[in-house]
C-alpha cells in the first residue's frame, strides 16, 4: 500500500522505550531521505502511564504528526483502548496478545516473547521496531541492522527477541506498506535543539538554567556538548539564581542565554526589570506549557503570549519573537542573540512544547546564523572617563568589560551616565528619554528584518504564529485548501507596518489559547480584526485533518 504520508504510531507505559522505538523508526526513515515528523506524548511520569510517539513520515516535507495512523503498535491493553480509533482506513493495529483478548488486528505474544531475555520490561519497546520493519517489508538482515545501530546494549539478546517478533508480524502483514526511499540522507532536530544551535552559532559563552519542561532540553543538548561547542553550561539553584547569574555574566562581557517555562519565568521577573534598567543583554528562551501554577508539564499551548509581551515592572524596551519552525528556531536564535546585545535589552524567544520537543527533518544554515557583537568602547584610557550608560542618539551606550583601569558600574537603581545613583528629576527624565529612544531604534532595525512569513497568494488569510504555524500549513495542505498564512515573527516590537494590507480583510486566527490572546494582540497592535478564531486549548496540538475541518468551516 502507498500513501502520500505513512503516519507510525507506538505506544505503552512510561519505561516500556516507547520514546526511543519512535526515536529509531523516525531515524530510519530519514536515513533514507524522506521527510519525517515525530511528536512524543508523554505525562510527568517516570513509570506508568501512558505514552505515545507518533511519526509521520513521506517523500515530501511533513510539518506536523498526523493521528490517522497506518501502523500502530500496542504495547499494553491501555494503549490498545485508546488508539485502536487511531488506526487510518486501510491501516493495522499490532497489539501485544499477553495483555489483550480477542483483539482486532496482529496479535503478537510481546511479554511471552520478552520474558525468555533479561530485563524484560525493559526490552518490550524493540517489539515496535520489529513490528514496523516487518509491516514495510523489511528483511531479517535489514532489521538486524537496525537493531545494531539502535539497540547496541545488550546486543544478541535485542535481535534474537526483534527476530521473534518479526517473524510474528511478517506472517500476517509482511510487506504491507511500500515506503519510497527519498534522495540522501535527511538529519532531525528538535526546536530547542535548533535553538540552542542556533545561539551557539552566533557567539554563545554561557547557558544557564534550571530544568524546566519543556525547556529542559535546551540545558541537556547543551550540557552534553558543551566541550564540542566551546560553551560553558551552569545548572545553578533556582531560576532566580538563573537569571541573577546572567545578568552577570553579561557584565563580565559573556554571550549568555538561558531557559525555562512560565512558572521559572514567573521567578525570573524581578531580574527581567533588572536587565531592563541595567540595560543587560538578557536572553530567554521562554518554552511554554499549558497554564497557570504548574499547569500541565509535558504539553503544549501558547497561552504565555501577554505574560511574554508584558514581562516586567517599568518602562524600557524589550524584544519578544516566536519561531514558527525548527529551521527558522536556528536562525531566530542566533539573531535575537545578536540584536539583544546590539542593543543591550532583554529578549525572550517564546515558543511551546510541539516545537521545542518535536523532531523534523531540517537543513540548518550555519553560514545564515547572525553574530553577537556589542558596540564597543574604544576611547583611550582616562579620556573624559568611561560612561556606562553614554547618552547617545540612538540610546546605545559602548560596552567595556573586566579588567579594565576605567570604573565600569551596571546599576538596578536609576542612574546618571556613569552609571551612579540618582534620584534628581533631570537625570532621570534623561535616562528614560535614553532607553525609549534605544527602544526606537530597534523598532526601526525590524524594519529591515524578516518579521512576517507569508506562505499562498491567494485564498482567505489565516493569521498565527509559533508552532501553530506548522499545524496550518499541513491542514493546509492535508484538506486541499488555498490561502493565504501570515506568522508573525517578532512580536515586541511589533511590526504594525507589516499588516496595513489586512486592515480590511475578513481573517481567520488560528492558536492554542482558550480566550485567544493573539487575535486580541492583532486587534490592539495591527488594526486586523478576526472574523473567525480557531482555539485548541487542551494540551494538545492540532491535528492537521481536523484542523483543515475547522479551516473549512471557518470559510463558509
Amino acid at each position: 500500500m502507498k500513501a502520500e504520508v505513512f503516519t507510525y504510531i507506538i505506544g505503552g507505559k512510561a519505561g516500556e522505550g516507547v520514546k526511543k522505538a519512535g526515536t529509531t523508526a523516525a531515524n530510519a526513515f530519514s536515513s533514507t531521505g524522506r521527510h519525517v515528523f515525530q511528536m512524543d506524548d508523554y505525562p510527568s511520569l517516570i513509570r506508568g502511564g501512558h505514552n505515545f510517539t507518533v511519526v509521520s513520515t513521506s517523500t515530501r516535507a511533513v510539518l506536523s504528526h498526523y493521528m490517522g495512523a497506518d501502523l500502530v503498535v500496542a504495547l499494553d491493553e491501555r494503549s490498545y483502548g485508546i488508539h485502536r480509533s487511531h488506526v487510518a482506513d486501510g491501516g493495522v493495529m499490532v497489539y501485544n496478545s499477553d495483555v489483550v483478548e480477542d483483539g482486532e488486528g496482529v496479535g503478537v505474544p510481546m511479554t511471552t516473547e520478552a520474558a525468555k531475555y533479561p530485563d524484560a520490561a525493559l526490552r518490550i519497546g524493540v517489539s515496535g521496531i520489529a513490528a514496523l520493519s516487518a509491516a514495510i517489508g523489511q528483511s531479517p538482515a535489514e532489521l538486524a541492522a537496525l537493531i545494531e545501530r539502535e539497540y547496541k546494549h545488550d546486543l544478541a539478546n535485542n535481535i534474537a527477541f526483534a527476530s521473534a517478533i518479526h517473524d510474528h508480524v511478517r506472517r500476517s502483514i509482511g510487506g504491507r506498506f511500500t515506503l519510497a526511499p527519498s534522495s540522501g540522507e535527511r538529519h532531525m532536530f528538535t526546536g530547542n535543539q535548533a535553538i540552542a544551535l542556533g545561539a551557539a552559532a552566533a557567539g554563545l559563552d554561557m547557558y544557564i538554567g534550571y530544568p524546566m519542561t519543556p525547556a529542559s532540553t535546551v540545558l541537556h543538548y547543551l550540557a552534553a556538548h558543551d566541550r564540542d561547542l566551546g560553551i560553558t553550561v551552569v545548572h545553578p539553584e533556582s531560576e532566580l539564581a538563573v537569571a541573577n547569574m546572567a545578568i552577570g555574566a553579561a557584565a563580565a562581557g559573556a554571550r549568555v542565554m538561558v531557559g525555562t517555562s512560565g512558572g521559572g519565568f514567573g521567578l525570573m521577573e524581578e531580574a527581567f526589570s533588572f536587565a531592563g534598567m541595567a540595560e543587560a543583554p538578557f536572553f530567554c528562551v521562554l518554552s511554554s506549557r499549558p497554564g497557570p501554577s504548574t499547569g500541565v508539564p509535558t504539553y503544549t499551548e501558547q497561552a504565555d503570549l501577554r505574560f511574554a509581551l508584558n514581562q516586567g515592572h517599568g518602562d524600557f524596551p524589550r524584544l519578544v519573537a516566536s519561531p514558527g519552525t525548527v529551521g527558522e528556531a536556528f536562525t531566530l536564535a542566533a539573531e535575537m542573540l545578536a540584536m539583544v546585545w546590539t542593543y543591550q535589552t532583554p529578549g525572550i524567544l517564546l515558543t511551546e512544547k510541539h516545537l521545542s520537543e518535536s523532531r523534523v527533518t531540517a537543513d540548518i544554515d550555519v553560514a545564515s546564523a547572525a553574530w553577537a557583537e556589542p558596540v564597543a568602547w574604544t576611547e583611550p584610557v582616562g579620556h573624559e572617563g568611561y560612561r556606562r550608560y553614554r547618552n547617545t542618539d540612538d540610546g546605545v551606550s559602548p560596552l567595556l568589560f573586566p579588567p579594565s583601569a576605567e570604573s565600569i558600574k551596571w546599576s538596578s537603581y536609576e542612574h546618571d551616565e556613569a552609571g551612579i545613583t540618582t534620584e534628581e528629576g533631570d537625570a532621570i527624565a534623561a535616562m528614560h528619554d535614553k532607553r525609549d529612544r534605544k527602544g526606537a531604534s530597534l523598532a526601526q532595525h525590524l524594519r529591515g528584518v524578516r518579521t512576517v512569513n507569508r506562505f499562498g497568494d491567494d485564498g482567505p488569510v489565516i493569521l498565527t504564529y509559533g508552532s501553530t504555524t506548522l499545524s496550518v500549513i499541513e491542514a493546509l495542505i492535508a484538506g486541499g485548501i488555498r490561502a493565504r498564512v501570515v506568522q508573525p515573527v517578532y512580536l515586541e516590537p511589533f511590526p504594525v507596518w507589516e499588516f496595513e494590507d489586512l486592515r480590511n480583510e475578513s481573517v481567520i486566527v488560528v492558536e492554542q489559547s482558550s480566550t485567544g490572546q493573539f487575535a486580541t494582540l492583532m486587534t490592539e497592535r495591527a488594526g486586523v480584526r478576526a472574523s473567525s478564531v480557531i482555539t485548541r486549548y487542551d494540551g494538545r496540538p492540532f491535528e492537521p485533518r481536523e484542523l483543515a475541518r475547522d479551516i473549512r468551516g471557518a470559510t463558509t
